[in-house]
Parts: structure tokens; sequence; C-alpha cells
């Protein structure tokens, strides 16, 4: 009598998505090259055998969760962009998105600043240096925009005010924990305080 195949179980995409964010706090605490599927494994509380069901290897798992982050990150981008805001606005919005951002994926943050450089000399991870580029153009057009209509001063030094916001931004992920004292749109709003306000009172 012919033993019949146990039908295949599909994994079901909440425990992907679990899984997920299990390595994503792994990678972002120990690094890519430190980490092992086996020590995703343990943070899962599975075998390493068993982690193989779900995802072919940790680059596929760490391709995943930047690829989700940056996807993300593009389509509130991409919004903000295409809504005609004037350039004090649109770094406005620029900013509140990328604290959003942080909330939702911070660990994916945490990894894109660790490793994105290394891994984008790789081809399958094109797409994180393609990413650098837009978004290096989006903040400098921005900037560049409020200088000519004279929203922002004219002495600016485009290039190092847009590293200024971008590392000041993004560095909040070392730090952020979500479910804090503070919402991300109320960090954004403190932060756009002090960036295009300053700190002084006028004497």
């Amino acid at each position: 009598m012919p033993t019949k195949k146990k039908p295949q179980v599909t994994p079901s995409p909440e425990r992907r998505r679990e899984l997920l964010a299990t390595a994503a706090e792994v990678f972002a605490a120990q690094g890519y090259n430190a980490t092992t599927v086996r020590k995703i494994a343990d943070a899962a509380g599975m075998l390493a055998g068993s982690l193989y069901y779900h995802f072919d290897s940790k680059e596929s798992m760490i391709d995943e969760i930047l690829s989700t982050f940056l996807t993300e990150l593009w389509d509130g981008y991409d919004a903000v962009l295409a809504a005609g805001l004037g350039p004090r606005e649109t770094i406005e919005a620029l900013v509140t998105e990328s604290f959003r951002e942080i909330d939702r994926h911070r660990a994916a943050v945490a990894i894109y600043q660790k490793e994105s450089r290394h891994l984008a000399t790789q081809p399958r991870f094109q797409y994180l240096a393609d990413s650098q580029q837009k978004f290096e153009k989006a903040w400098l057009g921005t900037l560049e925009r409020g200088v000519a209509d004279k929203t922002f001063r004219a002495d600016l030094d485009i290039r190092l005010t847009y590293r200024f916001v971008r590392d000041t931004v993004w560095v909040a992920a070392s730090w952020y924990r979500p479910g804090g004292q503070h919402s991300p749109e109320e960090i954004a709003r403190q932060y756009l305080s002090m960036v295009l306000d300053g700190i002084a009172l006028d004497t």
C-alpha cells in the first residue's frame, strides 16, 4: 500500500514577520557578520533547521528586512515629494516621516546604518546604493529650492546642512524605543523647532 504524502504546510505570513522582527534585533545588536542562523533561531526559540523552513539563508533575511523598510520609507517620502509643498514644509514632512519609520523599523534603521555600505557592494543589494542616491537627491534638491526662493539662508552650505539633518535624524534609532514618552510626531516637532528655529532666544 503506497504511503500517503503529508500535505505541505505554507508558513503563515504572521510567523514570518515575527521571525524577521527577531532576526532584525539580532542583526542590529550583533552585526551581520557575527550573526548566524543558529543565533537567530536561538533568539526565536526554535531549531536552526526549522528556521530554514522559512528562509534559505541569513542573507535572505537581512535582504527582506532592509527592502521592506526602504519600500515603506519611499512610499512615505514619494507622497511628500509629490504633494507640491514649499521647501520648509517639505523638510518638515520628510523629517516627520523619517521619525515614523524609525518608530516602525528601529532595528532595520540600525542595520542599514551599520551594514549598507558593505552590503551595497554585492549585486543583490544594489538597491541600497540606488536608494541612497535617491535620498540624497531629494534632500539636496529641497534645500537648494529653499535657498533659491529665500525660504532658507543664502549662505547655507547645502551639502553640510544635508549631512547634519540626515545624521541627526537617523541617529535617533540608537536611542529611540517605540511606546516611549514621546510619539514620533512629537519628537519630529521638537527636532524641527531646534533645526529650523534654533535654541537660543533673540537678545
